[in-house]
């Protein structure tokens, strides 16, 4: 990734970057969709050397993922990763029908900024309701036998916040708080909705017609951003983590 840090002028774009991922319309295949994207975005931090952590993953029944939270700590990775809000659309050849027909799903990506300390707003004890479980999904025996994960509801807006990905209780709490400090901060913006979009673009339900990216794997091989119309022919290798062309683009326009 080229640094592009002198055009990331943004209030928040130094900030470090919480993705979430929600499988959306396109049953099981959507969920594996959603899968795909989270690797996507971890290879890319990996390929820049970037730090990332997943906090939480809900598993889809027979594959994928219903949704998962990951961070991405590198300084400025806020400000590069901003336009990856939306949906993201996908086209292939569906590993999960027995005919092998055509398919598309959707996934919702959205991005925030982390806020370590929100000087701005207080927080009241009185209004979380914190509930710890049996972890799911990767992460050992150790980890499903305890009670170590943690979800944080903010009771006044229904928020809520969880983190599974530590073995320990008290850890998973402190990033649950982050995730719910993060969308607290977004939810009370004093220009609340123009602010609120800016932040993670307006979301839309992940279905038709609403995407900003199309993945297609049959009957040909594209990946195309319908807000600049840059293009790749090569499917697998934006898969693979090589995001810097769209990321770069979206940037520059």
């Amino acid at each position: 990734m080229r640094d592009l840090t002198e055009k990331l002028k943004d209030k928040y774009d130094k900030r470090k970057a919480i993705i979430s991922i929600y499988a959306g319309a396109g049953g099981t295949d959507a969920q594996d969709w959603a899968e795909m994207l989270l690797k996507m975005y971890l290879k890319f931090a990996q390929k820049n050397e970037w730090k990332s952590q997943v906090l939480q993953i809900k598993e889809g029944k027979e594959a994928g993922i219903k949704n998962a939270t990951l961070i991405i700590k590198n300084q400025y990775s806020y400000g590069y990763l901003k336009g990856e809000s939306g949906v993201h659309r996908l086209v292939r050849l569906s590993p999960f029908n027995s005919n092998n027909l055509r398919h598309t799903s959707f996934a919702l990506v959205e991005v925030l900024p982390e806020f370590d300390e929100v000087k701005e707003m207080k927080i009241n004890p009185e209004d979380l309701r914190i509930e710890t479980y049996k972890a799911s999904g990767p992460g050992g025996q150790y980890v499903n036998k305890t009670e170590s994960a943690v979800r944080i509801t903010h009771l006044s807006t229904g928020l809520t916040a969880s983190c599974q990905n530590e073995r320990l209780q008290g850890e998973n709490k402190k990033s649950a708080m982050k995730l719910l400090r993060s969308r607290l901060y977004q939810y009370n913006l004093k220009s609340s909705e123009q602010e609120r979009n800016k932040l993670r673009g307006t979301l839309t339900p992940a279905e038709w017609g609403s995407q900003i990216r199309s993945y297609v794997l049959h009957p040909y091989q594209m990946v195309k951003d319908h807000r600049n119309k840059i293009k790749s022919g090569d499917p697998n290798r934006v898969l693979d983590g090589n995001l810097d062309k769209f990321i770069e683009g979206y940037i520059k326009k």
